[in-house]
């Protein structure tokens, strides 16, 4: 067997070996330009942070689930009555499905 040192992780295996991880990681931040599977900063100081900004959370959600609330599809903005939500916000309902499905 040749050991690749360089050879490219399964994303089944890499999604176990990040397990401690919110899943909101592996989108970018928009609020702080935190990479994929980068945590997230406070712009001013650099400081790290133990969770995900909010921003990131709404962002992971909209793209992973399916909005029960509005019935839109992954990636859609969620809306009320054909409106959008202010500040590209997502219903609570679909952070609730996003956990569910990541869990």
């Amino acid at each position: 067997m040749t050991i690749r040192p360089n050879a490219p992780m399964p994303d089944g295996l890499r999604h176990f070996m990040r397990a401690g991880q919110h899943p909101a990681r592996a989108v970018a931040c928009p609020h702080c330009g935190a990479a994929e599977h980068r945590p997230c900063r406070i712009p001013s100081s650099g400081r790290v942070l133990n969770r995900p900004h909010p921003q990131r959370i709404s962002v992971w959600a909209e793209a992973t689930a399916v909005c029960p609330h509005c019935q839109v599809a992954p990636g859609t903005p969620c809306h009320t009555d054909g409106i959008p939500l202010p500040g590209a916000e997502v219903h609570a309902r679909r952070y609730l499905e996003a956990e569910e499905m990541a869990a």
